[in-house]
């Protein structure tokens, strides 16, 4: 599996339940990667995207506990062991914090989008650069957007 998330200098990742900043690079950049991929995330990542619906053209995996929680166009599963067993090798992780804690030693790629300025942040994705099973392995140029300076990086899992 496959890890897409966007960070900031701090690697925060959300606050409140929504992301730092939506920039229109980084939102094609998420499509080319998950396009036609399976998606694993929870149900309050669900709720950021459009209408709180899934994504079109992939498989929605979602992690709830919570029982009453069935959107339609959507698969759920109540446990972690029920997810991995539906999960194929080419599907992409894409959040919240708790689904990337739960599975980023199962993935063996992270695309990484880091935002060069930093905001409040209430959830954190893991500093890979800080991490020895993970190698930085292809960075791109620098780009800007809204005033936000930010790169896409690719780290392996060793």
């Amino acid at each position: 599996m496959k890890l897409v998330v966007a960070v900031d200098e701090n690697w925060g990742i959300g606050k409140d339940g929504d992301q730092m900043v939506y920039l229109s690079q980084d939102l094609k950049h998420f499509k080319s990667l998950t396009m036609g991929h399976p998606l694993v995330l929870g149900r309050k990542t669900m709720a950021t995207f459009p209408g709180g619906k899934p994504l079109k053209g992939r498989r929605n995996l979602i992690l709830s506990r919570n029982p009453d929680f069935a959107p339609e166009g959507a698969e759920v599963y109540h446990d972690l062991e029920s997810l991995l067993a539906a999960a194929p090798e080419d599907a992409c992780v894409i959040g919240g914090a708790s689904v990337y804690h739960a599975l980023a030693d199962k993935c063996d790629t992270a695309y990484v989008t880091k935002l060069h300025a930093s905001w409040p942040a209430d959830c954190w994705f893991p500093n890979l650069d800080q991490k020895p099973e993970w190698e930085l392995v292809e960075e791109s140029e620098v780009m800007e957007e809204k005033g936000v300076s930010f790169h896409f990086a690719t780290y392996k899992h060793k």
